[in-house]
């Protein structure tokens, strides 16, 4: 059996977390399976095995814990994100369920309404953040309303969940950091998210609603906010505004969009393939396991590099290029199986929603600044300022 090939990269450095790609090319080149010495982690990144370990989750499992903290995972265990079937499947039930692709019909006139009034006051500057004005509307006006949280927590919600996934991450100087603010969420949602306090008709609403139906135990509601909270926001965020830095970058790829809005739902997948926000979780293997000739133990825990697999040149032709027509609808950045991004279905609502109402108005996006965002579990932009050129606009400045 052949040995498996160790790297002492780290993941967690700034330069990393800003600019992974590099590193994943190494570690793809490696082989199938790398032994990431400083973490004791096993990385699998290329795409093919990362997509079986997220179609096997009897071998891979979650209920261990899906972040590379030992403590951190001990803390979370049977959360939905850190369940295995049958539990998993129960959560999921009650999570998922005003997520569900035919419940979307009920907030669509909602998130249309508010992704044109507010892309119609930015355009109309012509200068804005595209990550802290555009991106992050919708998530803040709409989503935190919809989980119904009383306003103090709604205020704190993006703080939050950036809290909580730098503390994916090992226990560096980010994670401790984080470690006093998500203790403070944790506060606030066993003592203040609670009947009463909280909007009657909100998703946190239906968790106590549902343990009191006996749908799940009453202890578990204020983790199972982290599922409402943690994933509905940055993640989304970081993904609207990759996907304007992909079309200041390649106004070809703009031209193409606003001359056939069908490929919206296919330009979506390519930004998320391309910049995946959530670039990798971990598993642990229930038994020994064999990938690719290579043997594993049971007990090891596995990260899943989604961020690198979704770049594999095995698998996707030309993978650093940016093609709104490759149609990548196989891509991993929501992962696959049984612990699929539960809010993917919302997430791509106001995804296409805004690029919809941009290719209305937007002939021209041209990137003056950005900042990337320096977090555990996520990778995009904290900021990025644009300017952007309308067919009025363009037509003023195009030389007679």
């Amino acid at each position: 059996m052949p040995a498996i090939p160790v790297s002492d990269v780290d993941l967690y450095t700034p330069e990393a977390r800003t600019d992974p790609y590099a590193i994943y090319a190494q570690l793809r080149a490696l082989g199938p399976v790398v032994h990431l010495a400083r973490y004791d982690l096993y990385a699998l990144p290329r795409y093919q095995e990362v997509r079986a370990a997220l179609m096997d989750w009897r071998t891979f499992s979650s209920a261990r814990g899906v972040f590379v903290d030992p403590g951190m995972n001990a803390q979370l265990e049977g959360i939905t994100l850190c369940s295995d079937p049958p539990e998993h499947t129960a959560l999921r039930s009650v999570l998922g369920r005003p997520l569900r692709q035919d419940r979307m019909r009920d907030v669509t006139p909602t998130i249309e309404a508010e992704a044109g009034r507010i892309v119609a006051e930015l355009v109309g500057r012509g200068r804005f953040d595209a990550a802290t004005e555009l991106a992050e509307h919708l998530p803040l006006a709409v989503v935190s309303d919809l989980v119904g949280l009383p306003d103090r927590g709604r205020a704190k919600m993006l703080e939050w969940a950036a809290a909580m996934w730098d503390m994916q991450g090992p226990a560096d100087e980010r994670f401790t950091s984080a470690a006093p603010v998500v203790e403070e969420f944790m506060e606030y949602v066993t003592h203040d998210a609670v009947p009463g306090r909280i909007r009657p008709d909100g998703w946190a609403a239906h968790l106590h609603r549902a343990a009191a139906d006996g749908e799940l135990p009453p202890e578990k509601c204020p983790a199972l906010m982290l599922d409402y909270v943690t994933p509905s926001l940055d993640t989304t965020i970081l993904a609207i505004t990759n996907a304007i830095a992909l079309f200041a970058a390649h106004p070809d790829q703009w031209d193409l969009l606003r001359a056939d809005r069908s490929l919206i739902p296919h330009a979506i997948n390519e930004s998320l393939r391309l910049e995946t926000p959530v670039p990798q979780f971990s598993r642990v293997l229930t038994e020994d396991h064999e990938i690719d000739g290579v043997g594993l133990p049971a007990g090891s825990r596995v990260a899943l590099l989604y961020g690198s697999a979704n770049r594999d040149e095995r698998h996707y032709p030309d993978p650093e290029t940016f093609d709104i027509t490759r149609r990548p609808s196989d891509h991993l950045a929501f992962g696959r199986g049984e612990h699929v991004c539960v809010g993917m279905h919302l997430a791509r609502l106001e995804m296409g929603t805004l690029l919809d109402r941009l290719a209305d108005r937007v002939s021209r996006f041209e990137t003056l600044a950005s900042t990337p965002m320096i977090n555990n579990g996520l990778r995009g932009l904290a900021h990025l300022d644009i300017v952007v050129r309308t067919d009025e606009t363009a037509d003023a400045v195009r030389p007679a």
